[in-house]
């Protein structure tokens, strides 16, 4: 496995224990549709919060929110709809990003809520 894998994994795991933290449901994690992967599906109240997880070990490149494109964007959308219809919920759907950059032994974790918006 990829250290790069790797990281990726220990990040989602510390996005997923955060928001339990906070009081989020974990519905799905790395859930697919078609060409789309959603790395946590979790649930607050009544909004479904679709969060996607981005862990860098630095910020030399940017920010690990910088690195949500377009493409990813419109792909999440098209998955969250499908996940939506087929489960019939009733909720608001929110596009969050936890950005996670790991130095050493610590981590920064932010959490972007309605990073995008759905519309």
């Amino acid at each position: 496995m990829s250290k790069h894998y790797e990281l990726g994994r220990e990040g989602e795991q510390l996005a997923v224990n955060y928001l339990l933290k906070k009081g989020y449901q974990i519905l799905e994690r790395n859930w697919r549709f078609q060409k789309a992967e959603v790395d946590i599906i979790a649930l607050k109240e009544e909004t479904l919060a679709v969060v996607e997880v981005k862990t860098r070990s630095s910020n030399e490149f940017g920010n690990p929110q910088d690195f949500v494109n377009q493409k990813k964007i419109r792909l999440l959308r098209e998955a969250i709809n499908e996940f939506v219809i087929q489960r019939n919920l009733d909720v608001e759907v929110r596009f969050d990003i936890i950005a996670i950059t790991m130095r050493d032994s610590m981590e920064d974790i932010e959490h972007l809520k309605d990073a995008f918006y759905y519309f």
